[in-house]
């Protein structure tokens, strides 16, 4: 297993600087990793950085409430698709999941994924605002919206990640999605339980630190 082709190393935070995105992109170039994910303003950025290596660039949407208008994600993902990115992750809507407006949930999901076309499209769940039942739901909603993954967090919320929440997750999309696990994975053995337990892809700023067997003390 090569382990850094599973991260998505990340970089999220408001105050990131133009020089923060360019370490990480540095980084990423010297580790190999999957992905690079950074906020919708820096991806035209990344992407020079990276230039014509197989890094590819990840950027999030509807970050990170996800209470946007479905337009308004939509905007942002095709523009960002334009400036250079290759995978999107959106958040759900959490309060319309919570409402039991089911129906919303799925056209929000579905129109994004139908105006990306075939960009991976990965849907945050923000996991520690939801129940076992609220966790399998939106996993059924994201397979019958054609999503791509299932994302566990946003990294900005009250936690992040547990190894329940993605067995729960694993055991509901079975085949039909892959499941993404991010935030708070901060080492090298914790990276490899969320692995074991059904990880295709982990998202973290930790992933130079878990290449050499640290621990990092950040929070996504």
């Amino acid at each position: 297993m090569e382990l850094n082709q599973y991260i998505d190393h990340t970089l999220l935070s408001a105050s990131a600087t133009e020089a923060d995105i360019l370490r990480l992109c540095e980084e990423a170039l010297k580790y190999n990793f999957y992905s690079v994910c950074v906020n919708s303003s820096y991806v035209h950025l990344a992407k020079q950085a990276l230039g014509k290596s197989d890094v590819k660039v990840c950027t999030v949407v509807g970050f990170p409430l996800g209470a946007m208008s479905t337009e308004a994600k939509i905007f942002e993902a095709k523009n960002a698709i334009d400036q250079g990115a290759t995978e999107i992750d959106m958040v759900m809507n959490i309060g319309r999941l919570k409402s039991k407006n089911h129906v919303a949930v799925l056209k929000d999901i579905s129109n994004i994924k139908r105006a990306i076309g075939f960009t991976p499209l990965k849907v945050i769940l923000e996991i520690s605002e939801l129940s076992k039942n609220e966790i399998v739901k939106a996993c059924e909603i994201c397979i019958d919206a054609k999503a791509d993954f299932v994302k566990t967090s946003t990294g900005f919320s009250k936690s992040g990640a547990t190894l329940t929440a993605v067995k729960i997750m694993k055991k509901t999309v079975r085949d039909h999605l892959k499941v993404k696990a991010s935030g708070g994975i901060r080492d090298l053995e914790t990276a490899l339980k969320y692995i074991e337990v059904g990880a295709d892809r982990i998202g973290a700023s930790a992933g130079v630190a878990m290449m050499n067997n640290q621990v990092s003390n950040s929070t996504y």
